[in-house]
Parts: structure tokens; sequence; C-alpha cells
């Protein structure tokens, strides 16, 4: 590790095998925590190279526990997070949103590293159960429509990583690899990303996937469509600039999809807007994403998408997907 820190501290990069080689090194227990905290540390100070990049989401993939879902045409919404905004838990709700609209969901998720409440906080606050049996996973999707897979009970080559993670407080190169490590593989992906340089990576290393994808960055930093202004959209077939109007309602102001300050306080939110007592910018917010992922799969309109995103909201459909898991939970 010394030899790799050296060259990086020079501003090397690394190949996309050397990137793939180390970080199975670290799974393996092969680098110290002060090591590893170092060489965290390089990426916070340094943009990540598109190959080595690539190489670390390989040696991820290669090291996971898949679970296959090869029969379903599901879509993850997941965001890098990062983006040091605190909304609310949007991508997760989009997710619901998304399920009760009779799109599978295989939702991908982690505790918060830089944000007060992640994915797997809210849906552990919740009382959803996190497992990586197939059967159980199968289950809540046959069930709920969404089954949620918890990165750590996946990624057990992380285990080095994830004390010096919370440690550390701060985004590192693990929030950028979160979205394309899903281990069930979706067929379809739902990305936001914290910056345009990476929502450009992103696009690239996608293009040569088999996926349907958008890969979004709202141009004043959020990682997921904010309303609060425009939103870069990257797909397979193009590249736009999305506004509010395109989803038929207007801007809104980014107090509005403020997340709380503590887990309790996002879990309530949650409940809230499921519950049909969100504000109306929460409620678009939460629908704009999901009728992007709705659109995605089904090859719809964007507007086609939110109208049919906001229909599960309001009919208790979204709601009902959270109760079916909630219930196959316990």
């Amino acid at each position: 590790m010394k030899h790799i820190l050296n060259r990086l501290i020079n501003h090397e990069q690394l190949t996309k095998s050397e990137a793939r080689t180390i970080l199975a090194n670290i799974s393996e227990g092969k680098f110290n925590q002060s090591q590893i905290a170092a060489f965290l540390t390089v990426y916070m100070m340094r943009n990540v190279s598109l190959e080595e990049l690539e190489g670390f989401r390989d040696a991820l993939l290669d090291l996971c526990l898949a679970v296959d879902f090869s029969d379903y045409n599901t879509i993850d919404l997941c965001g890098t997070g990062g983006d040091g905004k605190n909304t609310f838990n949007i991508s997760t709700l989009a997710s619901f949103v998304t399920a009760g609209a009779d799109v599978k969901v295989t939702k991908h998720g982690n505790y918060g590293v830089s944000s007060v409440s992640g994915s797997s906080n809210v849906m552990e606050a919740l009382g959803i159960k996190f497992s990586n049996e197939k059967d159980f996973l199968k289950r809540s999707l046959d069930e709920a429509g969404i089954c949620v897979l918890h990165a750590p009970l996946f990624h057990p080559a992380m285990k080095n990583v994830a004390p010096i993670r919370k440690e550390l407080g701060v985004k590192t190169f693990f929030n950028m690899l979160g979205p394309m490590v899903n281990p069930a593989f979706p067929k379809n992906q739902l990305v936001g990303v914290f910056d345009l340089e990476l929502a450009r990576m992103y696009g690239y290393l996608y293009q040569k996937s088999e996926k349907n994808y958008a890969v979004m960055h709202a141009m004043d930093g959020y990682d997921e469509i904010s309303l609060t202004g425009p939103v870069k959209v990257i797909s397979k077939a193009s590249e736009n600039i999305l506004t509010a109007e395109d989803f038929g309602v207007t801007q809104i102001e980014e107090s509005e999809i403020f997340g709380g300050e503590t887990v309790k306080d996002s879990a309530e939110i949650f409940l809230n807007i499921l519950n049909g007592k969100g504000t109306n910018a929460q409620n678009n917010v939460v629908c704009a994403n999901a009728g992007m992922a709705i659109s995605i799969v089904e090859n719809c309109t964007i507007k086609h998408g939110f109208e049919k995103a906001k229909e599960s909201l309001q009919s208790g459909k979204a709601l009902n997907s959270l109760r079916k898991l909630q219930q196959i939970s316990v």
C-alpha cells in the first residue's frame, strides 16, 4: 500500500486492473485501518478517474453476494448521496411510489454516512427487516412490489471499510459506487449523482451495459430531481435538461424538501407523505423521481410516468407497498 499511496500522492492514476486488485485486497484485510483511511482520503482531494471507478466497481461486483432476479424487470432508484443537502429520503419514498404503480423495485441502500438519515436508517426505523435470503426477498418483491437490499449484507468485502467511513463522516468514492453495485443486477436504473462530471462518467459506464438507465444531476447540486431548478438527465438515447414545467408543476424552494434533524424526523416525514399528508412540494418531488423511474421501465413519457406516480401516491397504493413490506418483516 505504501507504494500505491506514494504514486497517488504524486498525482498518478491507477489502471482499472490495479484499482480492482486494491479493493479486493482491502476486502481480504491485507491493509490496516490507517492505510485504508489514507487511501480514501486521496480521493477526497482529487477526482477518481474513469478507469479507477470502473475497477472499483468491478471488484465489488465480483465479491458481492448476488441475488438472481433476472425473471423480473426491476429498477433501482438510488442516489450517490454526498450532496450535503439533507433532504428527506426522496429516492426511497419514490421507490415505494414506483412499486405502488406496479413497477418492481430492487432498492439498494445503506446507512447514511455524510447525511442524517440514509435509506437503511429510515427503513430500519419503520420496521423493515434486512435480509439476504432470496426467498424472503422474492416474497417481498411478489407481495409488496419492492425488496430492500441493505448493502452490508451483500457486500461482505466492505466490512473493513464501513467503520472507517463512519468515523470519517464525509463522502468518499464509495458514495460513487453504491448505485452501480446493486447485487440484484436490475435491468433498469435511475441514478442521482452529486456532480456533473460524475454524471458523465456514469453515463459512459452505463452506455457500455445492457441496462435501461437515466443518470441525473440537479444543476444546483442535488443528487436527484429536486424541482428547485434544472436537472441534467443522461440516458441511453439522449441528454436533456428538465425543469419543473416538464412535469407540469411549479419550481419549489430548497427549504420545502428539508429532511429534519434526526432519523425519527425522517421517518415521520416518510409516513406523512405516504399517508397523504405531505405538502404539494414534497409530493411533487417524490412523484417526479418515481415518474422518471416509471418512464424508464415502461418506455412512456415523463409526464405520463408522473401521472402514474401521483395516482400511486394519492390512491394509497404506495402506502400499501410499505405496509405489506412491514407485515412480511415481522
